[in-house]
């Protein structure tokens, strides 16, 4: 079946973790033996080669650079003209992918239309689609940039990612969305960008709730009531994302999967984390939602980790075809498989792309 996924950092891994991903997963897990600045090295999942394997030929791909104030002491840069390079370093890297025909951007519905009829032929090679998702906005110097970063196809924005941020607050972090926050989101509005409310802590969540009506989504997010941590959305915040026809992504880091995980401790095997786990949040979204509409796949995978914090039942990308057959187990219909496999996040980008 064909997979599209809400969350992948493919520049990230390219840029910051050295991989070349037009190598094979066993060429990028080669080349990292005996290398320990990383914890998920050598543990790689995602390639392209193994993204066409798995049929996954859609995606949100990130770009991803965090500006840190001088009493942070989270990693990233320290101005947002530094993160704001970075992001167009990333942002190079998928051109020159495009240029080597692995990958193809999509901004339009026209583009998204004719990529997904591209994937039902027989050519042998397909590129993989992508449209170009910022998380965390820190590396937008001012407002004046957002709409440099949409010229050059972002489509997507979640204002923060870990700990305080210049326009809301993150994971780890608590507070509201500030001035700046409110002047963010009347411009991602204005541009008809998606907001990503992945990250945002929950007092960041509701103020922004109130400040913007736009197309939103969770790209990458489990649920609270399965595993009790704040990165997880509570049922209240799962609501009010699927009371505004949002889609919520479920993501495969393992400590987001079950609540036993302990960092440096836990292995997925002795954490006894799989698909299933998965299955339980999709369920749940299910059940809140009354239906299949608003739930799809954010997998993260390879998102600062690799098998070593996923499930036991992923070695590659390849492996989400997996959840299609635990759906069919769990009783799931075919038709709402392709939802939740591909046609929930291919339909909302249907109804806001221009």
């Amino acid at each position: 079946m064909f997979i599209f996924d809400a969350h992948l950092d493919l520049s990230m891994n390219a840029m910051d973790w050295n991989r070349d991903l037009t190598w094979s997963i066993e060429e990028i897990r080669k080349s990292e033996q005996g290398l320990t600045d990383k914890p998920g090295r050598g543990n790689n999942t995602v390639s392209l080669e193994a993204m066409r394997k798995g049929n996954v030929g859609l995606c949100m791909a990130t770009q991803i650079a965090r500006y840190v104030h001088k009493d942070n002491t989270l990693p990233g840069w320290k101005s947002p003209q530094q993160a704001w390079a970075h992001t167009q370093g990333q942002l190079a890297w998928y051109k020159s992918m495009e240029e080597a025909g692995e990958m193809v951007q999509i901004t339009n519905k026209t583009q998204l239309d004719s990529h997904l009829a591209l994937w039902k032929t027989d050519e042998e090679k397909k590129p993989i689609g992508y449209l170009l998702s910022l998380e965390g906005a820190d590396s937008i110097v001012d407002i004046s940039y957002l709409q440099k970063a949409y010229d050059s196809g972002l489509r997507a924005i979640g204002p923060a990612h870990y700990g305080p941020g210049t326009y809301a607050h993150g994971t780890n972090s608590v507070g509201g969305i500030g001035t700046k926050g409110r002047e963010l989101l009347k411009e991602i509005q204005r541009l008809g960008i998606i907001l990503d409310v992945t990250h945002l802590c929950d007092l960041s969540f509701w103020e922004t709730m109130v400040n913007y009506d736009g197309p939103l989504w969770a790209s990458h997010n489990n649920c609270r009531t399965l595993v009790d941590h704040h990165r997880q959305f509570t049922d209240e915040q799962l609501k009010e994302i699927i009371g505004r026809k949002g889609v919520i992504g479920v993501v495969l880091d393992a400590w987001m999967m079950t609540p036993t995980w302990e960092r440096g401790v836990s292995t997925p095997q002795s954490a006894n984390v799989s698909l299933q786990q998965i299955l339980d949040n999709i369920d749940h979204i299910c059940q809140l939602a009354g239906n299949t509409d608003h739930v799809g796949i954010g997998s993260d995978l390879d998102g600062g980790f690799g098998t070593e914090q996923g499930p036991a039942d992923v070695d590659t990308i390849a492996d989400l075809q997996k959840i299609t057959g635990l759906l069919e187990g769990r009783g799931y219909a075919q038709l709402d498989i392709e939802k939740i496999m591909n046609g929930n996040f291919i339909n909302f980008l249907r109804r806001n792309l221009k």
